[in-house]
């Protein structure tokens, strides 16, 4: 049997297959089912800046009742009060998890802007979490705001985060920056711990009969992992940060490319929520076997075998690769038949 193990964070990982942020990571029964099966380690649910600026939203309006206050304000915010456990729920599951599992529990905070709701970070940490992965998701809709201005706000905020906590830091980088790979480097240079690629990018629908916009949740596809397979490997050697890929993560061979990319870790959860968790047992015992096939002796020995800097042609993640796939499509004979 081949070594799975991997290091990730600062953490020996039993194997690479680690879960995602999902409702699969909102319980203990679930994350100690996750663990009976194979997974290394979990990604708890994220809270929500909103949640957070509610909460204390919440806090002052109590503190301050009979006072000239407005209340009403907190319908300003989603109904994000029934969203997961809330912030004491979550807290108390980072504990409950710790005293019930063996395999790290990575907190998750999804916010933007600098604030006081970061102080969640460092109870977070007290609460036994083993490292926190900070989910930067933000759609910027004022054409005032420059995208030197979105970057360098993100880049201050994970140094902020990072000299609030002792604990690592994963960092959750969007596909839509100009240049991936700089911004992946800022981050690095602002001592985050380790650079996961990527968010996915949740969409609305229209609804044409009653013109609405729509939430509309897709799970992924094994077809969104070639994005995150390329810039991991550009990534590779150029930042001391861990690297990891989520998003179309589906089987063992998608693992195994995200290995020989540069990860040192791959997300998964639709695969999961599709085929349940005992995949991921699956997915590790395939892993295992290929590893001895191809005569690998560990994990860690193949990672980064297929980044730019290892493979014989490094067009290949360039502008000359774009003229090669676009060449490499044959019409079919019948295509203009009636």
């Amino acid at each position: 049997m081949s070594d799975l193990r991997t290091k990730y964070l600062g953490l020996t990982l039993k194997s690479p297959l680690l879960a995602s942020a999902s409702p699969l990571c909102e319980s203990v029964d679930n994350i100690k089912r996750l663990e009976d099966q194979g997974i290394a380690a979990v990604v708890l649910p994220s809270l929500f800046e909103e949640q957070l600026e509610l909460e204390s939203l919440t806090v002052d309006y109590d503190l301050a009742r009979g006072a000239e206050s407005f209340p009403e304000a907190a319908n300003f915010f989603p109904d994000l009060q029934t969203y997961n456990l809330g912030p004491d729920g979550y807290l108390e599951l980072i504990r409950q998890a710790k005293e019930s599992v063996d395999i790290p529990v990575i907190a998750s905070l999804n916010g933007i802007s600098d604030g006081g709701w970061l102080q969640y970070a460092t109870l977070m940490e007290e609460a036994g979490a083993d490292a926190i992965e900070l989910n930067i998701y933000s759609i910027v809709t004022d054409p005032g705001v420059s995208a030197s201005e979105v970057e360098q706000g993100y880049v201050n905020l994970v140094r902020h985060l990072k000299r609030s906590i002792r604990i690592p830091l994963a960092v959750k980088l969007s596909p839509f920056f100009s240049a991936p790979a700089n911004m992946g480097m800022r981050f690095d240079q602002a001592h985050a711990d380790a650079i996961v690629l990527f968010n996915r990018f949740y969409q609305p629908d229209f609804d044409i009969e009653e013109l609405e916009v729509l939430p509309s949740l897709v799970l992924s596809r094994p077809e969104e992992l070639l994005m995150r397979l390329h810039w991991t490997a550009l990534l590779f050697g150029n930042v001391r940060a861990d690297l990891g890929i989520t998003g179309g993560v589906h089987s063992a061979r998608d693992v195994i490319k995200c290995v020989l990319a540069g990860a040192k870790v791959a997300f998964m959860t639709s695969a999961l929520l599709r085929n349940g968790v005992h995949h991921a047992a699956h997915v590790l015992t395939e892993v295992d076997h290929w590893l001895e096939e191809h005569e690998y002796i560990s994990v860690l020995q193949m990672c980064g075998s297929m980044s730019r800097g290892a493979v014989g042609d490094p067009t290949a993640f360039e502008r000359g690769n774009y003229m090669k796939v676009l060449s490499s499509y044959s019409l079919r004979p019948n295509l203009f038949n009636d």
